[in-house]
């Protein structure tokens, strides 16, 4: 689980909403996040799942751990919740397809655990577990994830689907199991070894109401990009993009970056391997961002971009240009008139 990866603060603001139907504010909530109430209305803001990991916890310790609190949350998540990850599910050809680019794209998502599919025997099951969750939160996180599922299924075929097993890795809860029977549409099991989804393979490759092409073609790439550009500020990407940023208009190369870092230049290179980039993939995404920033909010003349973006011929910029947008810089511009000066 990475902690620190940025995401919206829709999450967190549907939990804040939650914990006020039950009478705790948000700023107790909110509690050592660091984040103010006002800032989860800022379609620009972002947070991270560690801060709402601490959001979670207060909310249920102001409200005594209610059991099924978890069941009432996964319920307030709906595809439109997501942005462009819940398009590319709604657009999806199929339930397999859909299966598929959500757990490609999950971290996309607002889960703070794992979720692993299981073919075997005719039988298709989604395995939820959240290890790294601290015990006394990981209830709500797993119900959380199997309700969300739920509404996802449910949302997609515009109608209720009920799914064919549900089995949870804790106890009953006191009161007894009907919020639970009536969301999911099966009485689950409890104490289980494992907290498992069971679907109906009949469903997998029926045609989706929704499904579109082009669309779903459009928003995985979306999701492509969202999710490097947000992995890319974080660890070592991170660092390096950083450094990248400073020295834009003469940019170091991958060993005087490595010596900047104090680390060794195979070091670096294998270091942002495991976090899916590199030097050369991270100048580019810099580059791509400041051009659009200077190009469009800016509105420098295209000359000058290159200069400060560290290209010796405005042609090698154009080039570049091309290659991250499908068209020159200029032609850029003019298709974006609202936004440049």
């Amino acid at each position: 689980m990475n902690w620190d990866l940025p995401r919206p603060p829709t999450s967190m603001l549907e939990m804040t909403r939650l914990a006020a139907q039950h009478g705790v504010p948000a700023e107790t909530c909110l509690a050592g996040t660091g984040v103010r109430p006002e800032q989860l209305l800022l379609p620009e803001a972002e947070v991270t799942a560690r801060q709402e990991l601490t959001l979670v916890g207060n909310m249920l310790d102001a409200l005594g751990h209610p059991p099924g609190l978890g069941i009432e949350a996964g319920q307030r998540y709906h595809l439109t919740t997501y942005g462009i990850w819940g398009f590319a599910l709604v657009s999806s050809p199929t339930l397999r397809n859909v299966i598929d680019v959500a757990l490609r794209f999950v971290d996309l998502s607002f889960s703070l655990g794992n979720i692993k599919r299981r073919e075997e025997a005719g039988n298709v099951e989604l395995v939820l577990d959240a290890p790294d969750v601290p015990p006394s939160v990981r209830r709500f996180f797993v119900e959380r994830d199997a309700v969300g599922i739920m509404t996802i299924q449910r949302e997609l075929f515009a109608s209720p689907v009920p799914f064919r097993r549900v089995d949870f890795a804790f106890p009953p809860p006191a009161d007894g199991v009907g919020l639970y029977s009536g969301v999911f549409g099966v009485p689950p099991a409890f104490d289980a070894q494992e907290t498992v989804i069971g679907l109906d393979p009949g469903l997998l490759d029926l045609p989706l109401p929704q499904a579109n092409e082009h669309t779903a073609a459009l928003a995985l790439a979306q999701c492509r990009e969202l999710l490097a550009r947000r992995r890319a500020r974080t660890g070592l990407a991170g660092r390096v993009r950083d450094v990248l940023v400073a020295r834009l208009s003469d940019p170091p190369d991958a060993d005087e970056v490595a010596d900047l870092l104090h680390l060794g230049s195979r070091t670096l290179r294998h270091r942002l391997a495991a976090e899916d980039t590199s030097y050369r993939a991270l100048l580019s995404e810099v580059r791509e961002h400041m051009a659009e920033e200077l190009l469009i909010t800016a509105g420098l003349p295209v000359e000058q971009i290159a200069r400060r973006l560290g290209y010796v011929e405005v042609s090698s910029f154009s080039q570049a240009f091309r290659r991250w947008k499908g068209v020159g810089p200029r032609e850029y511009r003019r298709q974006h008139p609202a936004l440049g000066r």
